[in-house]
């Protein structure tokens, strides 16, 4: 009694204060609740002295659906979280965390929950209560018609139901609902995106349920996923080799089905499998008219079981929306099953994998329905299409696989003890929207995954794996900016580029021919005799490991000395602009060069098959005596002295001693190599090859 009339006068002064005016002066939805908590005679019990008056609220409703009181909760949280939790900087928003995952995990077991406007509202206003907790922070929010939240307590509390958002895509969904709202989140978007959640969920279930490939998806339980190619205006076109079929393109949780059109129905279904490992690609791909590649608009899809790959092209007057959102959703069934396969994941650990996929595909289909702009990045929405992309994304889905793995024998056991400790699963989430999977229980309590990716006052495991991920990506993309903001176009431009940048190594190439051509014969005597004294040694591996030494070195001492000063362009002298007719005129000059080129090239190989198949007797038994010869070398002389011989006859070749024999011996090489004739080639087209074959047969 004592602390609920202390509570009673401390609001009673408040209101005399005029501190909550800004609270009460507009109908928000935490006005009613708080001028009820004022009057109620129970409002000590219902007043937590550490939580602000938005977190209040919000923890008084939680204990409704709990049907239990804010101070039983308090005693519940206290007994369950360990002392770091409960410290006191930290003791207010982990207290409204616990208590908020303990009331969505209730909240969710009705297959309802999405369209009931109470949970629409509890939902957001928990965001708005996490921003501000503590009774300290009451005055960092406003609490009108028009509250919005920030991207922090989204990516807090949204996941905790994981049909709304996930862990590693939520900062992504995010982003794209605020894109109009300067990134806070205003309720009216969030009601909006939760309706096409509704929408798309009854959407799906009607699919299902439907006789759809009802032969063919009752041996594996398959749901059907999304369904294109029965509008006479957005038509799905088949191309396998020379034919294409319009038809019907059905997607479901293991396989991407395509339905010809014939005359009054649909031919039998081609499957193309997503869920076994067939090496498969599934890739954008350009179409055209009689095999020409002008439109951007297909999927190719590509397996060992295909004897060629098909190729599924959605046609549409502007863009290819269509086909990103396919591709997309494709990829994502794939990539679940590849994650399902590497890990070697059963049960009901796989359930809930597939889980993931499917709610990610039904954010993507609602996202699509509330959102005009048709610059979507689809993959970044679908969490297995972006640990695909991400860097260290390998390392998010072996984290999401240990934490799969343990939930059901560490997490598990413990589920009575502290059930409100952590966020539901997906499958749990799935179960209760009435998808029913062939492994898992009818009853969601049954199914073993309580308990998500969320934990209270606490970073999971995978949240750090998404964070430092994230983190590396935002390197890659200024390193991209960099490099884009570098190319330059065309082949002369370019050229001079490169040019410039191994000017250092072509002046190294420099120095060393002219030590090997004895330009001047004492640096090439004393860099012989050095390289020599290091060979016999055998000190050329520490001599390459002090060079790398010396590299490093310079990199951190130039490091330090640029510091605070501007960044070292690199000054390229461009190269005389040409007209068009000079352009072509160089394309044809660089043409020839590479034909010219690849001729020698075929010369080179064609005069070795000649060696090989003794076409020239003579030469082929110089060749063949050379090889026996170079074989007991190899053979009986050690190593280091062989690679000894090999530098003194490369670097002594052209010193004044030896330059009169070199070019006589140089000579009679070149000779040799001229007699030597090239073995025949015949060409012969496809029409005589077939025919030859025939005759054979």
């Amino acid at each position: 009694m004592a602390l609920a009339s202390r509570t009673r006068r401390m609001l009673e002064a408040l209101v005399r204060e005029g501190s909550l005016n800004w609270l009460l002066s507009r109908r928000s939805s935490f006005s009613e609740e708080f001028e009820e908590l004022e009057s109620s005679p129970s409002a000590g019990n219902n007043w937590i002295p550490e939580l602000s008056p938005a977190a209040n609220i919000v923890v008084r409703r939680c204990s409704r659906i709990l049907e239990t009181s804010s101070s039983e909760l308090q005693e519940s949280f206290n007994t369950e979280a360990s002392d770091s939790i409960k410290h006191k900087s930290r003791y207010a928003r982990n207290f409204l965390e616990y208590c908020c995952f303990r009331a969505l995990a209730l909240s969710t077991q009705g297959m309802g929950h999405l369209a009931d406007k109470k949970f629409r509202r509890l939902t957001f206003d928990m965001m708005v209560a996490w921003e501000a907790p503590a009774a300290a922070s009451q005055s960092l929010i406003n609490l009108d018609d028009d509250l919005s939240i920030g991207i922090e307590a989204f990516s807090r509390i949204a996941p905790a139901v994981p049909i709304i958002a996930n862990v590693i895509i939520c900062e992504n969904l995010f982003e794209v609902l605020t894109i109009s709202t300067g990134g806070r989140l205003h309720f009216s978007i969030y009601e909006k995106y939760l309706n096409g959640l509704e929408r798309v969920i009854k959407k799906m279930k009607s699919q299902s349920e439907s006789s759809l490939l009802s032969a063919v998806r009752s041996t594996r339980g398959e749901k059907i996923l999304e369904v294109d190619g029965t509008v006479t205006t957005q038509p799905v076109l088949e191309h396998v080799g020379i034919s294409t079929w319009p038809g019907r393109l059905i997607l479901t949780d293991h396989a991407l089905y395509f339905e010809a059109l014939r005359v009054v129905s649909y031919d039998r279904p081609k499957r193309y499998d997503l869920s076994d490992d067939l090496k498969q690609t599934v890739k954008p791909e350009l179409t055209g008219p009689w095999g020409t590649r002008l439109f951007d608009k297909a999927v190719l899809y590509k397996s060992i079981s295909l004897s060629e790959p098909a190729i599924i092209e959605f046609p549409e007057l502007k863009g290819h929306t269509r086909r990103d959102y396919w591709l997309a959703v494709i990829r994502e069934i794939l990539y679940v099953h590849r994650f399902i396969n590497k890990f070697h994941i059963t049960g009901i650990e796989k359930d809930d994998a597939l889980s993931k996929a499917i709610l990610g595909i039904l954010r993507v289909q609602a996202i699509q329905e509330i959102s005009s702009s048709s610059t979507v990045c689809f993959e970044s929405l679908l969490m297995f299409n972006l640990c695909d992309k991400l860097p260290g994304g390998d390392l998010i889905l072996e984290t999401l696989a240990n934490m799969s793995s343990s939930r059901g024998l560490d997490w598990g056991n413990n589920i009575v003890a502290s059930g409100g400790m952590y966020s539901i699963s997906a499958l749990t989430t799935v179960l209760n929207l009435g998808v029913m999977f062939g492994s898992s229980s009818n009853n969601p309590s049954e199914a073993g995954l309580l308990v998500g990716e969320l934990a209270v006052g606490e970073m999971s495991s995978l949240e750090r794996a998404v964070k430092e991920s994230r983190e590396n990506y935002k390197k890659v993309v200024l390193a991209q900016e960099t490099v884009n903001g570098v190319k330059a176009d065309g082949i002369d431009t370019n050229l001079a580029v490169m040019k410039e940048l191994l000017l250092p190594v072509m002046e190294v190439g420099k120095w060393l021919l002219s030590l090997v051509y004895w330009d001047d014969p004492l640096k090439s005597l004393l860099f012989s005799l050095i390289s020599t004294f290091i060979i016999f040694r055998g000190w050329l591996g520490y001599t390459l490991a002090l060079t790398l030494v010396l590299i490093a070195i310079f990199m951190v001492v130039t490091r330090f000395c640029n510091q605070g000063r501007p960044l070292v362009e690199l000054k390229v002298m461009a190269p005389p602009s040409m007209n068009t007719m000079e352009q072509l005129l160089a394309v044809q000059n660089a043409i020839s060069q590479a034909e010219q080129l690849v001729q020698d090239g075929n010369i080179v190989l064609l005069k070795f098959r000649a060696l090989l198949l003794s076409i020239f007797p003579q030469a082929s038994d110089r060749f063949a005596a050379l090889l026996v010869f170079m074989a007991l070398i190899l053979a009986l002389v050690p190593s280091k002295f062989m690679l000894l011989v090999v530098f003194w006859e490369t670097f002594t070749r052209y010193s004044p001693l030896r330059k009169a024999s070199t070019e006589r011996w140089m000579r009679r090489l070149r000779e040799w190599w001229f007699s030597i004739p090239a073995a025949p080639v015949v060409l012969e087209t496809q029409k005589q090859k077939e025919k030859d074959a025939k005759k054979r047969k």
